[in-house]
C-alpha cells in the first residue's frame, strides 16, 4: 500500500502527464495488485475524456507477499473464466464502464491462445473494451489471435539494449498496421544514465535480481550508456530522451511507454518526441553493442 505521500505524487504525476498531452495511461490488474488500478480509477475520476486506458488480464498473483525484491509473485491465467471475471474487476477498480485497450499480459503456455482470446473478444462486443492487445509474444502468436479477432496492439520490451522485437515482430507490426508499444524503453533506468554500479541499486529493487544488473555485466554494459549520453551532447538533448527518440524513430506504429514515478522524469521523457536523430545519430546509436547479460 502506497503512503499518502506516495499517492499523492503518482496522482500529481499522472495530472500533470495529461496537461503535457500524454493520453495513454498503461496499468494491469496485477500492478499492486490491484491498487495500481485503484489509482488509475480515482485520479482519472472527472477526467475520463482525456485518457485512452490500457490494462491488462492473463496474469494472477501466485504469492502476494512478494518473491526477491518485494514484488508480487505471478503466473499465467488464460482460462475465459478467469479473463471475463478479470476484465469486470479492472472496470470496477478504473471507474469506468469500458477499456480503450484491454491486453493479454501473458499467453497461458495451459491454455490455446485462442479461447483466451475469443473470451477477450467477447468483452469488446459486450462494450466493456474498445481494442485487444497482446504482451510478450512472437509472430505466430498474432496470427493465431488475429483469426479470432483483429490485434490492435502488441506489447513488448524493446530498447537499444533489448532488441528481438526487431527480427521478426516489428515489422510485422509494421506491415499490418499493428501498433507496438515498447516497455522498459530506457532499459528500466540504464539508458538514462541513473546509476553505474550494482552498489547504487536500493536494497528491495528488482533490478538486483536480474543478469545485466550484476556488477560485472553492468561495468561491461556502460559503453551503451555512454554512447547514448555522447549523441545526447551532440544534439542537446538529455540521455532519457535519446532512446525514446530512436524508438520512435523506428516507425509511426512505434509508441514506447516509459514509466515515471517523479514530475521531473515524466517533463524529461515527455520532450523526447521533440528531439530529432538525424541518419548519423540514429547509425551510431543503431551501432550499439548488445548487452552482456540476459533479460531475466
Amino acid at each position: 500500500m502506497a503512503s499518502p505521500r506516495d499517492e499523492a505524487t503518482s496522482v500529481s504525476v499522472i495530472h500533470q502527464a495529461l496537461d503535457l498531452g500524454v493520453t495513454l495511461i498503461d496499468t494491469a490488474d496485477v500492478y499492486g495488485p490491484n491498487t495500481n488500478e485503484e489509482l488509475v480509477g480515482r485520479t482519472l475520476a472527472g477526467h475520463r475524456d482525456r485518457a485512452v486506458i490500457a490494462t491488462k488480464a492473463g496474469l494472477e498473483c501466485a504469492d502476494p507477499t512478494g518473491g526477491p525484491g518485494g514484488s508480487p509473485l505471478v503466473r499465467p491465467n488464460g482460462r475465459p473464466e478467469h479473463v471475463r471475471a478479470a476484465v469486470d474487476a479492472s472496470l470496477r477498480r478504473l471507474g469506468t464502464d469500458h477499456v480503450d485497450l484491454y491486453q493479454l499480459h501473458r499467453v497461458d503456455p495451459e491454455v490455446p491462445v485462442e479461447e483466451t482470446w475469443g473470451a477477450l473478444a467477447e468483452a469488446v462486443t459486450a462494450g466493456k473494451a474498445r481494442h485487444l492487445g497482446l504482451s510478450e509474444v512472437g509472430v505466430d502468436v498474432i496470427r493465431r489471435a488475429e483469426a479470432i479477432h483483429p490485434v490492435t496492439t502488441v506489447q513488448s520490451e524493446f530498447s537499444l539494449w533489448t532488441r528481438d522485437v526487431q527480427a521478426e515482430v516489428l515489422p510485422y507490426c509494421a506491415r499490418h498496421g499493428i501498433g507496438l508499444l515498447p516497455y522498459s524503453p530506457l532499459g528500466r533506468g540504464f539508458l538514462a544514465g541513473r546509476f553505474a554500479s550494482f552498489d547504487e541499486l536500493p536494497d528491495k529493487d528488482q533490478r538486483r535480481r536480474l543478469p545485466r544488473f550484476q556488477q560485472e555485466n553492468l561495468r561491461a554494459n556502460l559503453g551503451i550508456a555512454a554512447a547514448v549520453r555522447e549523441v545526447a551532447a551532440r544534439i542537446g538533448a538529455t540521455p532519457a530522451q535519446v532512446p525514446l527518440a530512436w524508438l520512435v524513430a523506428q516507425g509511426p506504429y512505434v509508441v514506447p511507454i516509459p514509466g515515471t514515478k517523479t514530475p521531473e522524469y515524466l517533463a524529461d521523457n515527455a520532450g523526447a518526441p521533440d528531439v530529432r536523430l538525424s541518419p548519423a545519430d540514429l547509425a551510431d546509436l543503431d551501432a550499439v553493442p548488445a548487452p552482456t547479460g540476459a533479460r531475466y
